[in-house]
């Protein structure tokens, strides 16, 4: 945990996560833009693996790995790395360019689950995708292979910055307890700092598109709507 989230208690972390659930990228992405932070959503190339699981929130676990052949039948770093992940934690995984090999799998995710954590976001690959969607766990990842990792692709650290590549940037820097929020738009990711400032203008971003609907609905034209409430 850092120094950022240890000033938040765990049921305070926890009720965060389920409002930051009821409110869409679009929203946060807005709220970013209106902050002057500007290059944080995640390339569009992350796909949810089910239309079933397109909603993921929770604070950020960095697992980084890079392509490198090695012997032995396992990858021990791996297991390390997920054995300290805590409730409401998604796990971040930053491939180092890895392509055509898996590093998530079924066990993983169910000793992941087992932990508390609510969703993992990968930067590479993943199989097993069908028993994933059974066990209920949210994923969003790049890409889908059968082809296992072991003895090609290792973790070299965790809970370390690492970066991801963005939708207006090449680069986003995740750090380990920033706040990820995925859905059917894409990725967006906020600074731990800014995680409370932008969910509670991302909840009155909210409130004011339900009231739009609503005038919509009665009947007032757009250009009406848009007088009264100002750009959305």
């Amino acid at each position: 945990m850092t120094a950022m989230q240890e000033h938040l208690s765990k049921e305070r972390r926890a009720e965060l996560r389920e409002r930051y659930l009821k409110v869409d990228t679009a929203n946060v992405a807005d709220v970013m833009d209106e902050l002057g932070h500007f290059d944080y959503g995640l390339a569009s190339s992350f796909w949810p693996i089910h239309e079933s699981q397109n909603k993921m929130a929770g604070w950020a676990y960095t697992i980084r790995g890079q392509m490198t052949p090695y012997s032995g039948t396992g990858d021990p770093e791996k297991m390390k790395a997920v054995a300290g992940m805590q409730d409401g934690e998604i796990s971040v995984w930053s491939g180092g360019g890895a392509s055509g090999v898996c590093f998530f799998g079924e066990l993983i995710a169910l000793g992941m689950q087992h932990r508390g954590s609510v969703g993992s976001l990968i930067d590479g690959g993943i199989r097993d995708i069908e028993w994933i969607i059974k066990m209920n766990f949210p994923v969003f990842t790049q890409y889908r292979s059968p082809v296992q990792s072991i003895g090609r692709w290792g973790v070299n650290a965790w809970q370390v910055p690492i970066y991801l590549p963005g939708a207006t940037a090449e680069r986003v820097m995740v750090r380990p307890g920033d706040f990820i929020l995925a859905d059917v738009d894409g990725v967006i990711l906020v600074p731990q700092e800014l995680a409370e400032t932008v969910l509670e203008r991302a909840e009155e971003l909210t409130r004011k598109e339900v009231s739009i609907r609503e005038d919509l609905n009665r009947g007032l034209s757009l250009p009406e709507v848009l007088e009264k409430y100002g750009h959305v």
